[in-house]
């Protein structure tokens, strides 16, 4: 018989790849759905919930909850990596936290400013038009882009530089068509301030790729696993939810509770939040940065499309050309750097950072699992 023929080694070896490239193909494919309806319905949902009559549930509360959430979830994969070891897990903690309490003080400025911009996104959201918050978002990569270069000195290819001022341009062409349009708006949403909501998502950006450049920055080269970093995020996240909760809503949550509000279309957003961002990153080891790139604009024509049904969005010639030219420049940005050049950061999604981190200190023995060591996003959005 053939060397290559049915039943050979050679044979099975080529149909075993021709399966896995199948696989691969159709992993690629639901990766992008997830990707299109995680980034799209969080927003829609959070927009949602939070136009909603009657009795609204504590943003500062929801923000908390997702914390929480996010930490067990990392804890309970940290114990799953360490072979369900309760004694050998705690002790790696108490080791990751506790004596190497240096490098946790370190994750407390990232940690402040991704509670800081969780609580802006749910302001901007709340006052915001989905589809406008969306579009707005994506300046998020220019401000991750410009942080990489001041601190990383990474290199931005042309067609990334061009890339940033389309969507620079694209972004500022939808501001001026909100700006005819907010009159009208006003009218019809109360309680609704757009200038509130603007700045919120602008500051979101500048806070969100201040904190990814800032947090690759001081883990370069570091030893411990990403699930042990979240968790430290996770702890100064909650604390400071917390101190931000009682600041804003102290007296409120005082006398209608923790969980007043919470329905369960608010239980999926804070569920979504949660673990939207987990569930991203273990999809997105099978998507390409195209892919990636190509969901992202795709999601926003889903929002865009799904609040003139929801929300009696308008769309108009202005809003369309400049969405059109923030879609094409996620795309262009996505694209591969031509060879040579050097690598850039197109996210501020500390995910995208953590394939320089090693797999070693808590996670050591399971080497296994660093697949699986994708960074968690912290915030409520795809990065």
């Amino acid at each position: 018989m053939a060397a290559g023929s049915d039943g050979s080694p050679g044979g099975e070896e080529k149909t075993a790849s021709r399966r896995q490239t199948e696989v691969n193909r159709k992993l690629k494919y639901i990766s992008l759905a997830v990707l299109v309806v995680q980034n799209a319905s969080l927003i829609l949902s959070i927009r949602y919930v939070r136009t909603l009559p009657g009795d609204r549930f504590y943003t500062t509360s929801a923000v908390v909850m997702a914390e929480i959430l996010k930490v067990f979830t990392c804890l309970l994969i940290i114990l799953l990596h360490r072979k369900c070891n309760v004694k050998d897990t705690v002790l790696c903690l108490v080791d990751s936290i506790v004596f190497q309490y240096k490098d946790t003080l370190k994750l407390s400025v990232p940690s402040l400013i991704y509670t800081l911009q969780n609580n802006l996104q749910y302001v901007a959201i709340s006052n915001l038009p989905a589809a406008t918050f969306q579009v707005t978002y994506q300046l998020k990569i220019l401000t991750t882009a410009l942080f990489s270069v001041l601190m990383l000195r990474k290199s931005l290819s042309r067609v990334q530089w061009v890339s940033l001022l389309l969507l620079f341009a694209g972004v500022a062409i939808v501001q001026v068509q909100q700006e005819g349009n907010k009159e009208a708006s006003l009218q019809d949403s109360s309680g609704q301030n757009y200038t509130v909501g603007l700045i919120a998502v602008v500051i979101s950006c500048l806070s969100s790729g201040f904190a990814g450049v800032y947090f690759e920055k001081i883990l370069k080269g570091s030893s411990a696993s990403v699930w042990v970093r979240n968790v430290q995020l996770g702890i100064f996240g909650t604390a400071l939810g917390m101190l931000g909760l009682w600041w804003n809503d102290g007296p409120a949550i005082a006398e209608h509770g923790f969980l007043f509000g919470y329905t369960p279309m608010v239980w999926c957003v804070i569920f979504n939040q949660a673990f939207g961002g987990l569930l991203v990153a273990v999809v997105v080891k099978y998507a390409d940065n195209i892919l990636k790139g190509f969901a992202t604009s795709f999601s926003i024509i889903v929002s865009t499309v799904m609040s003139i049904y929801l929300f009696s969005f308008h769309v108009d010639f202005l809003f369309t050309a400049g969405a059109g030219l923030v879609i094409g420049a996620v795309y262009m940005y996505s694209l591969p750097k031509p060879a040579g050049g050097g690598a850039s950061s197109s996210s501020s999604n500390p995910s995208d950072s953590s394939s320089s981190l090693s797999s070693s200190g808590c996670d050591s023995r399971t080497n296994g699992g660093s697949e699986m060591e994708a960074f968690l996003p912290k915030s409520v959005l795809v990065k």
